[in-house]
């Protein structure tokens, strides 16, 4: 792939990630005592969680189907979707918070 091509993906993926990061910020409540610092932004976990999803794609549409590498790559994006769900229903709850990066 074009590196100049590479470089504008990561600038926008960048771009998405603070956007998301500052809508957290302005519209979930950060819960402070007593709640489990995180160690990723909602939308760090965002970007790989669309990573692991186009490794799984790519996977599902180049290898045959009793491949592992593409039942890895398949249990992997299910175990980052879990992990975003736990997530939000732990920074709603009050139980987790986000670093402020």
């Amino acid at each position: 792939m074009d590196p100049a091509v590479v470089l504008e993906i990561d600038r926008r993926r960048t771009e998405l990630v603070m956007a998301i990061d500052d809508w957290v910020a302005r519209s979930v409540p950060q819960h402070r005592l007593g709640a489990t610092l995180h160690t990723e932004t909602v939308g760090a976990v965002i970007d790989r969680l669309a990573e692991s999803s186009v490794r799984a794609h790519h996977a599902l549409m180049t290898l045959d189907a009793n491949n592992d590498q593409l039942h890895g790559a398949w249990h992997h994006l299910a175990e980052l979707a879990d992990a975003y769900d736990d997530l939000v229903r732990d920074l709603v709850a009050g139980r987790r918070r986000l670093p402020e990066w």
